[in-house]
């Protein structure tokens, strides 16, 4: 189906949530509706997990009840687990099983010596994936999380279910991202950055990118930008969008670099819509003639 149809189906679908879309509604009542059926969760008071992956040692956290969709959330350049937004992971872990991890190096997982690649970083979630049970799982990557996912579903598709793309890029050194190319550049040249952040940005900055393989990826894609994201702009998931057969693309407006965690309740729902919605062309017709 048309990806500009399945787009407009998604927000009308979700009651129009995704405020900045153009839909009129009631702001109060959307509002009232979220908020609540929203808890946080509590880093504090959820231990920490291990698991051996690859040759390191993963650190992670689980939410949400057993038995249900599992949900592996891959952060970003320079963070750990815990920087997760706790109403977003609140958001998704009422419907599903949602895992959160330390990238190698990163908080509380443990590194080797030598350089590693974004290819390592997808390695080490597939690994973990099986390492938790799990044949499959639903992604959802955060920035540089966002380029381990495209890895993941280029190299593991078997273990993708869906996959959620936030902020994402093909490349980190396109015209396009030319300030977060400049960004990773200084943390990789600074002596005073942290060893883990340092190999992140040199790994980051060593990847050739995966346009040309992004039209090979048969699985469920959403793409999540914001209007505002001037590290790894809109233009770009639109670029990855039109490459991915069948892809959804949203937008939110005035939302910078990494949305969850300026618009938590609206990232939260229009992921839950997403992930729960079967995209068979009949049920998405049927949904649009029941609006």
């Amino acid at each position: 189906m048309n990806k500009i149809m399945i787009t407009a189906f998604t927000v009308m679908f979700s009651l129009c949530i995704v405020f900045t879309c153009g839909c009129v509604t009631q702001p109060a009542t959307i509002e009232n509706t979220v908020s609540t059926a929203v808890f946080e969760v509590s880093y504090e008071d959820t231990p920490v997990q291990y698991m051996t992956v690859n040759g390191v040692t993963l650190a992670f956290r689980e939410f949400g009840t057993e038995n249900t969709e599992p949900l592996l959330m891959i952060m970003g350049f320079g963070q750990t687990m815990d920087q997760w937004d706790t109403t977003f992971i609140g958001i998704l872990s009422k419907n599903y099983h949602v895992y959160m991890y330390d990238h190698r190096g990163m908080g509380e997982s443990t590194d080797v010596d030598a350089q590693y690649s974004l290819m390592h970083l997808s390695d080490d979630a597939a690994g973990l994936i099986t390492s938790l049970g799990y044949d499959s799982m639903n992604i959802y990557g955060v920035s540089m999380g966002s380029s381990v996912s495209q890895n993941l579903l280029i190299d593991h598709p078997e273990k993708v279910r869906k996959a959620i793309l936030s902020s994402a890029s093909y490349s980190a050194s396109i015209p396009a991202t030319e300030k977060l190319h400049s960004q990773l550049i200084e943390s990789a040249q600074n002596p005073d950055t942290p060893e883990g952040v340092r190999k992140e940005a040199v790994a980051n900055l060593e990847w050739d990118g995966c346009y040309d393989n992004l039209s090979g990826i048969k699985n469920d894609v959403m793409l999540i930008t914001g209007t505002a994201d001037d590290l790894t702009p809109q233009s770009v998931a639109v670029e990855i969008a039109g490459q991915i057969d069948g892809s959804w693309l949203i937008r939110f407006k005035g939302i910078p670099h990494a949305g969850s965690f300026y618009a938590p309740l609206e990232y939260g729902e229009i992921t839950t819509t997403f992930l729960e919605m079967n995209e068979s062309p009949t049920d998405l017709f049927s949904i649009f003639w029941a609006l």
